[in-house]
């Protein structure tokens, strides 16, 4: 399985991308948020991949960083969202989106996506609101693939070695880590990841401290 794909940009279309590895040009699906983050035809490119493998079709789907791919995989191990599906949730939500919306139980989320309708979005929800936690948990550690060099080959990666923890501030990295702690404290991950996500969404940009504060506000009993 072609894992990861580094090369030369040769040709962008309107759901795809032609990257030039020595020569072997492989048509690469991204989602319309991929797509505008690439850098310009003829520069160099990095990108995750996951092969889709049909009777009558070979597709490569590409992903700027290790957990976006994993969210993609997650998604289209629920009925009814295929690979086209998956990338209009992400390119619509982003991965840290996505994670957010599955653990506030928050399916219109999901719903706003082209082609995800609320039944659909609803099925999301439910099916990986425990799954999810786990791919929460990489958010942030595993960095955006690097650009290599204009003649670098492709790789391939059956199982890419783990990450190393970045160090803590906002964003994914923050939240990764917010989500361990809780996790280490004896809080369950559904009930973490929820608390997590509602704490980042109230504050973005608010670090690993901050995070874990504001969510162990949230799971205090009331009363």
């Amino acid at each position: 399985m072609i894992g990861r794909i580094a090369g030369r940009l040769e040709y962008r279309g309107t759901d795809h991308v032609l990257i030039d590895v020595r020569g072997v040009g492989y048509v690469v699906f991204v989602s319309d948020r991929v797509m505008a983050a690439l850098p310009g035809v003829g520069e160099a490119v990095s990108l995750w991949t996951d092969l889709l493998v049909r009777e009558d079709l070979l597709q490569l789907f590409g992903f700027p960083t290790l957990v976006e791919k994993e969210w993609h995989r997650l998604l289209m191990s629920v009925q009814g969202i295929g690979a086209k599906a998956s990338l209009s949730i992400l390119g619509a939500l982003g991965p840290d989106g996505v994670g957010r919306a599955i653990a506030l139980g928050d399916w219109s989320g999901i719903a706003k996506a082209k082609g995800v309708g609320p039944k659909t979005a609803q099925r999301v929800v439910n099916e990986l609101k425990d799954k999810a936690p786990g791919v929460m948990a990489m958010g942030g550690l595993e960095p955006a693939a690097r650009a290599p060099r204009p003649d670098a080959e492709a790789d391939l990666v059956e199982t890419p070695a783990p990450p190393r923890p970045a160090p803590a501030k906002g964003g994914g990295a923050a939240q990764a880590e917010a989500l361990s702690a809780l996790s280490n404290l004896g809080y369950g991950p559904g009930e973490a990841a929820g608390a997590v996500a509602e704490a980042a969404g109230a504050a973005p940009d608010a670090d690993t401290a901050a995070l874990i504060r504001a969510a162990l506000r949230l799971l205090a009993p009331k009363g």
